[in-house]
């Protein structure tokens, strides 16, 4: 199939202060984003396509500007996160929709976060940066999309931290969203997902080199506590066969008795993944949306208007297919439209990233019955 070719990413400022949940008015917010596919006469065919944690906006495409570190192992450099999904002819078809994808709140890849600059004092904000929720992120959506002049969504799609975003545009705006498409997500982390982003959070905070989360402009960066916290999460993000399938016992070059290199195959490719994911990714910025992402709790869903489609996968422990069936049987109870499947595929959490040929037809059919 076709891609999207190559593809800009713009930038827009919010002309009003947001509103948090903590309390607080965050002004000057920047929005980076990118849109595939072309706007209808009645702005009718918009889907938002909402990110993953270590995410960014370019969904789909070749990046104009390719960054240093791509978002996807294996893909080509400056080729977007979801480009399997997003394109003609693919599961979010841009011959027929517009598509929208924009960095979250709290990001560090163009919209406003934890390493932007403070306009009221010219300093990085740091720590000094509110927390922020998922409602938060998806209210940033809603203001930016109004800047757009798009008032309803076709569809708000998403996996993981991003479904989590989908879920909560249904019940938030349940008259301005048609359908949402939830991919290994779930209404709330369960308490060993919440355990490891803890685990994850304590590596950067311990590391000498975080500085009270006031490092920028130092000369030392919290990258060896990142590195762990990277190496944890990439872990929850596999599942044990998947592991055994890919790795096994297989050493590097024998046995050297070393307590401090890497011996096992699946050792070198941790160091791999935390080296790569240091260059591309701000520490704050994961503390924040790691935050973020443990204090979810989906509100009731007696309001949601939306057609809802939910995909999980039979390996993923941290987003575990009970979550999405909890989804469909409150759904189903309250007479809400919703479908759920379950895909069976060993890779755990990832699957969402690697299954896209498997989700294809799942998401195109479940899109184009919502139009007949």
């Amino acid at each position: 199939m076709k891609s999207v070719g190559v593809v800009e990413t713009r930038f827009l400022d919010l002309p009003r202060p947001l509103p948090l949940d903590c309390g607080r008015d965050l002004t000057g917010v920047r929005v980076a984003y990118e849109t595939y596919g072309t706007l209808s006469p009645d702005r009718d065919n918009v889907i938002l396509v909402c990110h993953a944690l270590s995410g960014d906006a370019h969904a789909a495409g070749i990046a104009a500007t390719p960054p240093e570190e791509g978002t996807r192992e294996g893909y080509a450099k400056g080729l977007g996160w979801w480009d399997g999904m997003i394109g003609p002819g693919k599961a979010f078809d841009t011959d027929r929709y517009f598509v929208v994808s924009t960095n979250l709140l709290g990001g560090c890849r163009g919209t406003t976060g934890p390493s932007s600059i403070d306009p009221a004092t010219g300093e990085r904000y740091g720590p000094d940066f509110p927390v922020i929720t998922v409602a938060d992120m998806v209210r940033c959506e809603r203001a930016f999309l109004d800047e757009l002049g798009i008032e309803r969504l076709a569809a708000v799609a998403g996996g993981s931290l991003g479904g989590m975003q989908a879920l909560e545009w249904a019940v938030r705006y349940p008259t301005q969203v048609d359908s949402i498409v939830v991919i290994a997500s779930t209404h709330a982390l369960q308490p060993q997902g919440v355990a490891w982003n803890a685990i994850a959070r304590e590596s950067i905070m311990r590391d000498p080199d975080w500085q009270g989360g006031r490092y920028y402009g130092t000369g030392r960066t919290p990258d060896a506590g990142m590195g762990v916290a990277r190496m944890v999460g990439h872990i929850t993000y596999l599942s044990a066969p998947g592991l055994a399938e890919k790795f096994g016992r297989r050493l590097r070059d024998g046995l050297n008795y070393t307590i401090t290199e890497p011996e096992f195959e699946v050792e070198s490719y941790l160091r791999h993944q935390a080296a790569a994911f240091v260059r591309r990714f701000d520490a704050n910025t994961y503390l924040y949306l790691s935050r973020a992402l443990t204090y979810f709790e989906l509100g009731p869903l007696d309001g949601v208007r939306a057609r809802t489609l939910l995909i999980s996968f039979s390996s993923d422990w941290l987003y575990p297919p009970a979550a999405s069936q909890e989804i469909a049987d409150t759904l189903t109870k309250l007479g809400k439209s919703v479908e759920n499947h379950v895909i069976d595929a060993p890779y755990g959490h990832d699957c969402f990233l690697l299954e896209e040929a498997r989700q294809t037809p799942i998401v195109r059919r479940f899109l184009q019955e919502g139009t007949e």
